[in-house]
């Protein structure tokens, strides 16, 4: 792959609960709008479905691969009628009835990757273990623009997933969520916020990597999801943000040539010693078993 630049949307949208038919109506026309300056257009963490589903699971979920599937099957034309990638959120369901949170990058029409969540919270208001089931791969994928890893949420709390899909190759990471508001700083600033914010720079520094973090708004079930939106550089520089609640669409150009010019002077990745933390994590392993 030899793209420069790559021009890209994150759709910080706020779905309506259960409607899964209202939720693409507003995907196909931020889409059709996003094609007009972007390349790729993101939609946040359950986008099609909203978030605290509950008992709403089964009725909500789709199967992707289905070519009959009429959501996903509006979603590829549009891609394809648009001249568009798309990054959207939705509960699948497997050929044995399991659910789980997934996202699907779809190029040209066609479904290029499905990540299924790895880290389901369970803990305080979330209880995405009761009704999903866990995704057990981490892999990136050549995408268009760049090798790209998508990570759903708290699948990016934790060090490995990143770490996994940076060693994979991937140079953008698409993080998107349903993160809900919760706790203040001291100075104007939701606590969730501020981790979310400083956890997604972190590994655009660490991993010399562009991160684009799409978060969901609006309120739900008394739930307050913050938005704010992100695009970070492979310097862990802050490109562009939306506003905080609000719907919104966040348009930036990503310099692609900027992962050579920051790994030039900032060499972690050639200096990564990959058989080291191999036969370390093995030793941990071991120690605990």
């Amino acid at each position: 792959m030899n793209v420069r630049s790559l021009s890209v949307s994150l759709a910080q949208i706020a779905p309506v609960l259960g409607n899964v038919r209202r939720n693409l109506e507003k995907h196909l026309d931020w889409i059709e709008e996003s094609a007009r300056d972007s390349d790729l257009i993101v939609f946040p963490e359950l986008s099609l479905t909203g978030y605290t589903l509950w008992d709403l699971v089964p009725d909500v979920a789709i199967h992707p691969h289905d070519p009959d599937d009429p959501v996903m099957g509006a979603l590829r034309r549009a891609s394809q009628q648009h001249h568009i990638d798309v990054v959207v959120g939705f509960v699948e369901e497997d050929e044995r009835h399991r659910f789980y949170i997934a996202s699907a990058y779809v190029h040209d029409g066609q479904i290029l990757h499905i990540h299924r969540k790895v880290y389901l919270p369970t803990y305080g208001l979330f209880q995405e273990g009761r009704d999903f089931a866990r995704g057990d791969r981490v892999r990136a994928f050549d995408a268009p623009w760049a090798r790209t890893g998508i990570l759903i949420c708290e699948d990016f709390w934790h060090a490995s997933p990143p770490y996994l899909l940076w060693l994979d190759g991937a140079d953008v990471l698409i993080h998107h969520s349903a993160s809900p508001g919760r706790g203040l700083t001291g100075k104007g600033k939701l606590d969730s916020s501020r981790f979310v914010e400083e956890v997604n720079q972190t590994y655009a520094a660490l991993f010399t990597t562009f991160v684009l973090h799409c978060n969901r708004a609006g309120i739900e079930d008394g739930i307050n999801f913050w938005g704010g939106s992100a695009i970070y550089g492979p310097d862990g520089s802050l490109i562009a943000q939306a506003p905080y609640f609000q719907e919104h669409r966040l348009h930036a150009v990503l310099d692609l040539r900027e992962l050579r010019r920051v790994r030039e002077r900032l060499p972690l990745l050639r200096d990564e010693r990959v058989e080291l933390t191999l036969r370390e994590l093995q030793r941990i392993r071991e120690k605990e078993n």
